[in-house]
């Protein structure tokens, strides 16, 4: 009887200890997840790659689907894809970009909303005295890379520059952010720092080429349309010989020489394991600080960088142009 007793318990125990490592790594449970990403173009990709091989690592690929959607550029396509995923009930929404964050908390107030690819989360969600937390079903990653020392970096990088244009769209409230503050830097230098911006990419071509016709060199935030047309700004750029800054590696990849850009990858990766703590775990999303990446890389475009005669200094990454 001994025996019998003691074989019962071992089973007991093993079953307990098969669903306790169950539940730790989320297997007892499937989630779905709306991703609404607002563009195709390299940045905005790697956030929404890092965040799903994140997510799947911490629940298992068996455990989570994810419903991906994107606007294609079109702002107004936003909202029509959350609100999808809210008549769905998804456990919980990922959002790519101001636009398809500021749609989500418009459509919900209780599906945790983690966002990605936001330079400053208190102007795009409006909030005052902003600390860290949002304070309410919203948390996710920043994109924004120390913008003082871009701007630095415009002044050591182009010996004898005096004026500088700043160029990005009125529609994105975290462009006019990041210029802002560049503007500020650049003019407590004595620089003159000069404001171009565009509201789609209808009048993008008109507004680089007077902001290029004005400048000694562009600036170039990280800007989601600009992202888009970095082709034509380069094609410009180059036709006027005025080289561009840019604020993340994916613009500088096509219309850039240098940057000091985040990781994309990253911090979608880091969205994703937040996506975990959340649905596995129980996190309050909105105690749930906003994260960044530690480690934003200096680094370079070798063919523009060559074709405007630039002295690359140490300390600066290739970017691999042939990739993209």
């Amino acid at each position: 009887m001994k025996k019998i007793l003691s074989a019962v318990l071992c089973a007991v125990l093993i079953m307990a200890t098969v669903l306790s490592l169950s539940s730790c790594n989320g297997s007892g449970k499937k989630y779905t997840v709306g991703i609404c990403q607002l563009a195709v173009h390299p940045a905005l990709d790697e956030a929404t790659r890092g965040f799903k091989e994140a997510l799947v690592k911490e629940l298992g690929e068996e455990n989570v689907t994810f419903d991906y959607q994107n606007a294609s550029g079109d702002i107004a396509v936003c909202p029509t894809i959350i609100n999808n995923f809210v008549s769905k009930n998804v456990n919980l929404i990922m959002a790519n970009a101001t636009p398809a964050l500021q749609a989500a908390v418009n459509a919900t107030n209780t599906i945790p909303i983690l966002a990605t690819s936001i330079t400053e989360y208190g102007g795009a969600l409006g909030l005052k005295d902003f600390n860290g937390t949002t304070g309410m079903n919203v948390s996710g990653t920043s994109d924004l890379a120390p913008l003082d020392t871009q701007a630095q970096m415009i002044i050591d990088l182009f010996p004898g520059v005096k004026t500088v244009g700043l160029l990005y769209c009125s529609a994105e409230q975290n462009s006019k952010y990041q210029v802002d503050v560049v503007k500020a830097y650049l003019e407590s230098k004595g620089l003159t720092a000069t404001l171009f911006s565009f509201s789609d990419s209808n009048d993008i071509q008109a507004v680089c080429s007077a902001a290029a016709a004005a400048s000694d060199v562009i600036y170039v935030p990280t800007d989601n349309t600009a992202a888009n047309s970095a082709d034509l700004i380069n094609t410009i750029s180059r036709e006027t010989r005025t080289p561009v800054l840019a604020g993340e590696e994916g613009i500088c990849t096509k219309c850039g020489t240098f940057t000091l850009s985040i990781s994309y990858y990253q911090i979608g990766y880091k969205t994703g394991v937040m996506a975990a703590k959340i649905l596995r775990d129980g996190a309050d999303i909105s105690k749930m600080p906003i994260e960044y990446d530690p480690q934003p890389v200096k680094m370079y475009n070798e063919d523009n960088c060559n074709f405007f005669g630039l002295t690359v200094p140490d300390g600066f990454t290739k970017i691999n142009t042939s990739a993209n």
